[in-house]
């Protein structure tokens, strides 16, 4: 089954997504194969290396940061399905031209999660959001404060993963759906119908560098892991890191296990370091309709109701199991 199919059918058969919806997913999923086009090519494309600039939250940006932001607000801007965009790598909103018709859905987008893989040649990914604009944006000029909206609200989310595979990983409220690029037909094909997060995997994914700086909280969880099966948990865990969220993300809805990018003390000021409007809340949803969960280690991420464009957040997401119990020991619950 097509992508294409697939979504007529989740309109037409199952009610579960408008028509302008449908479109609108189906532009961003033909961007997506256009940027794995462009990965791939890598040096042959010009596009590995330092752009020289620095995003909204001064971080270097890559070349292909820019070639794929760009592509996305090119892709999405004229076909009537949007009020309006943002983005990972601009400062603020993109309105839709005054020469194009304007939507009813707002798309929030990290072109290229991990860019620094790419001059590697590891996996790389694109993230996406669809909210749905106030019912008043279409009579004025949409602002920074409509897309504040809670995770609860994204009517649809999903992730491109570049990697052996180009693979996309869509949901629509209604579970987590898995296509995979046929390049020789030029179309996504669903490999994966209603995919579950397995449970009880030993494995978790963290950024060990930044052990000193955990709370300690998160400090005991992952000594209890690392202790082994002469530990608290009686069990050898595994740890996993690439350094790209998507790619991190996509092993744990294949294979089980948990995710974390917590708060940690090298800025207490700042509550994490991923976005919550363009990482955490559509990974957020995917994990949760995957039967999974996510939390700040407080919060249910979807929950958290965001007071900025570019806010940012602690993560922890995946086996329920694993995530309660991290959460639990940032309320002290657990016993030693």
């Amino acid at each position: 089954m097509t992508l294409t199919r697939f979504l007529i059918e989740q309109q037409r058969l199952n009610g579960t997504i408008p028509a302008q919806l449908r479109l609108l997913i189906e532009i961003v999923a033909r961007t997506c194969k256009a940027i794995s086009h462009s990965v791939n090519k890598g040096a042959l494309g010009g596009v590995l290396g330092n752009h020289g600039t620095d995003n909204v939250q001064g971080e270097a940006q890559m070349k292909l940061d820019v070639l794929a932001n760009e592509m996305v607000l090119d892709a999405n801007e004229w076909g009537g399905h949007l009020a309006a965009m943002a983005s990972e790598e601009m400062e603020t909103i993109h309105l839709i031209p005054n020469r194009y018709p304007k939507g009813e859905y707002l798309l929030l987008f990290d072109p290229i999660d991990g860019s620094s893989n790419v001059d590697v040649d590891l996996s790389v990914g694109t993230i996406f959001s669809v909210l749905t604009a106030p019912d008043d944006a279409s009579g004025r000029t949409v602002v920074e404060s409509d897309f504040l909206q809670s995770g609860r609200r994204q009517v649809a989310a999903g992730y491109a993963i570049y990697g052996p595979q180009t693979l996309l990983v869509l949901t629509v409220g209604s579970g987590v759906y898995e296509f995979a690029l046929d390049r020789e037909l030029g179309s996504w094909v669903l490999i994966t119908e209603r995919l579950r997060i397995p449970s009880g995997k030993r494995e978790f994914a963290i950024n060990m560098s930044n052990q000193r700086h955990w709370s300690p909280a998160v400090r005991r969880y992952i000594d209890e892991c690392l202790a082994g099966a002469d530990g608290p948990r009686e069990a050898n865990f595994n740890m996993r890191w690439t350094g790209s969220m998507v790619a991190d993300i996509h092993r744990i809805l294949k294979r089980g296990g948990v995710f974390l990018y917590p708060w940690d003390g090298r800025d207490p000021k700042k509550p994490g370091k991923l976005r919550l409007m363009y990482e955490a809340n559509p990974m957020g949803f995917l994990i949760e309709q995957a039967g999974g969960r996510a939390t700040n280690g407080v919060t249910p991420i979807l929950d958290v109701a965001p007071d900025a464009l570019h806010q940012r957040i602690g993560v922890v997401m995946g086996d329920p199991a694993e995530v309660d119990r991290v959460a639990a020991y940032h309320d002290g619950d657990v016993a030693g």
